[in-house]
């Protein structure tokens, strides 16, 4: 619990952890807007496609031109400065960046930067959690073989909830659940970025004011990064996927303990030890209260009699037979936590949180029939959403995963709410991400 007292240090030393970023999006910016503020830390370099979007974006959160004048990264270094450029393998390849942040967005991208860093000796903290949807188990077994530390993105929902998981465990309880909250009702499967603003809670004026990004935000509403940050905890955590994919059972907070429930028991769960996500709306689309939207948690089980009259003598709130009890974070603020991975890897050298199994996927699935031509948009889009399935379900099927359904052309007719599999689709067997996929796809059949 003393990352800031060694950072403290870090900075009194003269040694901060050197960081480069890849991406200075929505995400990125947030982590912008909080590191001038950390000590022990110095943001060496941004690459992002676009370093005249980058450094509007480091204007809008505060930062002065003069953090950015540095004409390249040693000068950055001998400044103490930040250099802003396009080039994201000078980045990578630097010898005094120690530690990576990806975090383009773009999934198959992010495979790439990831490989390079690892190359490099990088350790990475993999914000595009795409990515590490369809191929993170073997990204984390690539980092380790090559010495270095690959993360998931404190301040994102999977990462909060590999922590509530570990706490669990830690202090010796049963996992029955965990998972994250959603704004959910079922017609939001067909929802466009056209679309996403009349559902999402604020206007299309705000939504630019704040850079939010129409597509990537109704990859949330869509079910699709539900589906995608479940598959990360699940494979975090060792915690299996729903035999049927998420339920999105609505409730408030206080309900989760009666919900994760077996159904015999009046629940949803078919078994324990699984990944789930909750509704914040009832199926009139009215609010629940007390909502975990924002938030993560996990349901614990009172396993002895004492352990139960212990739940009751601290009047924690439980199933109706005092069993089930939820622990819980109500919000989480993205970028504005990711300093805590930073300090943690460089720091300590631990995660915080990391593929170990490969128990959950998330497969491309139609959001309406589709066409032999038709060119596949990735999640939040105008083609796809994603669907949660057991990993051993989608390598029988063949199933086609989301973070690959990129500017792919169909080959043959595809149904609405049908999920594809790789022979719907036409794509570059020589693609990094593709070999990467398949690569794990065999490792883990065995």
């Amino acid at each position: 619990m003393n990352l800031f007292t060694k950072l403290s240090q870090r900075a009194a030393e003269g040694r901060p952890i050197r960081v480069g970023l890849i991406g200075a999006g929505k995400f990125g910016s947030m982590y912008l807007a909080q590191v001038p503020r950390i000590p022990g830390v110095h943001l060496v370099g941004i690459a992002d496609l676009s370093p005249a979007n980058a450094r509007a974006n480091l204007e809008r959160v505060g930062w002065s031109p003069a953090r950015t004048d540095a004409a390249s990264l040693d000068d950055a270094l001998r400044r103490g400065n930040t250099h802003v450029g396009d080039d994201w393998q000078a980045l990578v390849s630097h010898p005094q960046v120690e530690i990576v942040v990806e975090c383009t967005g773009n999934p198959i991208a992010a495979v790439d930067h990831c490989l390079a860093a690892f190359a490099q000796g990088k350790h990475v903290v993999n914000v595009t959690v795409e990515a590490d949807a369809f191929c993170g188990p073997l990204l984390a077994r690539k980092a380790r073989d090559a010495g270095v530390i690959y993360s998931l993105a404190y301040g994102d929902q999977p990462a909060l909830a590999c922590d509530l998981v570990d706490w669990a465990r830690t202090c010796g309880f049963p996992i029955v659940a965990a998972g994250r909250g959603h704004k959910w009702l079922p017609k939001f499967r067909e929802s466009t970025p056209d679309t996403v603003w009349d559902h999402w809670g604020v206007t299309a004026e705000q939504a630019k004011l704040g850079g939010m990004n129409p597509k990537m935000f109704n990859a949330f509403l869509d079910g699709s990064k539900p589906a995608i940050e479940s598959t990360a905890i699940a494979n975090a955590t060792g915690l299996e996927a729903p035999d049927d994919g998420l339920a999105f059972p609505p409730g408030s907070v206080n309900d989760i303990p009666a919900l994760m429930r077996l159904k015999n028991e009046g629940g949803h769960l078919t078994k324990k030890g699984v990944v789930e996500v909750i509704s914040s709306l009832n199926p009139d689309g009215s609010s629940v209260g007390y909502d975990i939207r924002k938030g993560v948690w996990v349901c614990i089980e009172a396993d002895t009699d004492y352990i139960k009259r212990c739940f009751q003598e601290y009047q924690v709130v439980t199933d109706p037979g005092g069993r089930n009890m939820v622990a819980y974070k109500k919000w989480h603020l993205i970028g504005l936590e990711l300093g805590v991975s930073v300090a943690s890897i460089g720091l300590r050298g631990e995660p915080t949180g990391v593929p170990s199994h490969f128990n959950a996927d998330v497969i491309a699935t139609a959001k309406r029939d589709l066409k032999p031509g038709e060119m596949l948009d990735g999640e939040g889009g105008y083609t796809v959403f994603g669907k949660l399935f057991p990993a051993r379900r989608s390598l029988a099927l063949g199933s086609l995963p989301l973070g690959l359904a990129h500017h792919l052309k169909l080959v043959r007719p595809v149904l609405k709410d049908q999920s594809l599999t790789w022979d719907d689709v036409q794509i570059d067997p020589a693609l990094p991400a593709y070999r990467v996929r398949r690569e794990m796809e065999a490792l883990f059949a065995v």
